[in-house]
């Protein structure tokens, strides 16, 4: 990391009295929620007395363990109070995005907010409309590069156990744990010195893998017996779940996390899906193997964006249409 950009940073962070509002994107992810938590952590324990977190959106349950969480604040919950912090923000912190689209209906506050924008991000192709950006495309994770500049704007001493425990849990949960993104030495530096700090990993692997409701287990079953469809010609498989499917299994926030990665599992599969019919439109998960590039496909087709083998989008026409599109778009390797 360049000093020049800690150096940066540390002078933005000077005035502990100011008010710094943090925001993650919208379906915040273990990552997001742990690197906002992590960051209001150690700011709060380093004295700052005006420091909040804003999500865009409700998260999933298995994620509320982490230490702070009663702290943030879900933009489409408490709509006000979200936009006041928004435009009275002295210092602005995007975390774990790229860009205020990613933001949802909080885009638009944000880019009016005269407060100083400061971007957190692992992710390629950062938007240039910040007054910091600290971006790492080589790094497991937003947790893993916040551990960098915290360790950096102080010590490594200064870094305390449930600071160490969202920035674990940031980690873990964006390698899959740690089964990609994670090929850096470096990383695993960083997760020993976080389990120095008295990190209990198998704990948190619990709290975060194994805390199912029967009514999501049962789910997981419905879209591997009766939703998965494989094309075998290119090398594809996908799921898709209607409205109707998430209310029949009673579905919650959080509920669908993961199970893209069941159809990459499957033999010669390069490319797998997960399409979620929402109420104004169909979200879309995506993960590849190797050197295809899911990224591209998201941005280029549906409306978003992410790494080169995790990436999400939208699709603004119904299920059908965009299942449809998305067979035809890999069948003919038009992507």
């Amino acid at each position: 990391m360049e000093p020049t950009l800690i150096d940066r940073l540390k002078k933005l962070l000077e005035d502990k009295n100011q008010l710094i509002t943090m925001v993650v994107h919208a379906n915040p992810d273990g990552d997001a929620i742990g690197s906002g938590l992590g960051f209001y952590g150690w700011l709060s324990e380093q004295g700052y007395s005006r420091v909040h977190v804003i999500a865009p959106n409700s998260y999933a349950s298995f994620l509320h363990w982490m230490p702070g969480n009663d702290q943030v604040i879900v933009a489409d919950e408490k709509e006000t109070r979200a936009l006041e912090l928004i435009s009275g923000a002295d210092l602005l912190v995007c975390l774990d995005f790229n860009g205020m689209g990613r933001t949802a209906d909080l885009e638009e506050p944000m880019r009016a907010s005269k407060a100083t924008k400061v971007m957190i991000d692992h992710h390629p192709d950062p938007e240039s409309n910040f007054d910091l950006v600290i971006s790492e495309t080589g790094v497991s994770s937003t947790a893993e590069l916040l551990y960098e500049c915290l360790v950096n704007l102080s010590d490594k001493d200064a870094i305390s156990l449930p600071v160490a425990q969202c920035l674990y849990a940031g980690i873990v949960t964006d390698t899959g744990s740690f089964s990609y993104g994670c090929n850096n030495p470096r990383t695993y530096e960083i997760v020993a010195r976080l389990i120095e700090i008295g990190v209990d990993g198998a704990h948190i692997q619990r709290l975060i893998y194994s805390t199912y409701s029967e009514d999501r287990m049962r789910l997981l079953g419905y879209c591997l017996s009766e939703k998965l469809q494989v094309v075998s010609e290119a090398k594809t498989a996908y799921i898709s779940l209607s409205e109707s499917d998430l209310q029949r299994f009673n579905h919650q926030e959080g509920d669908t996390e993961g199970i893209v990665n069941y159809a990459l599992n499957i033999e010669n599969i390069r490319l797998a899906a997960m399409f979620t019919e929402k109420e104004d439109h169909v979200k879309i998960s995506l993960r590849s193997a190797g050197d295809l590039d899911a990224n591209k496909l998201a941005r280029d087709h549906f409306n978003g964006g992410g790494h080169k083998n995790a990436a999400g989008g939208r699709s603004y026409t119904s299920l059908t249409e965009t299942l449809a599109n998305f067979e035809a778009l890999v069948k003919n390797e038009s992507f």
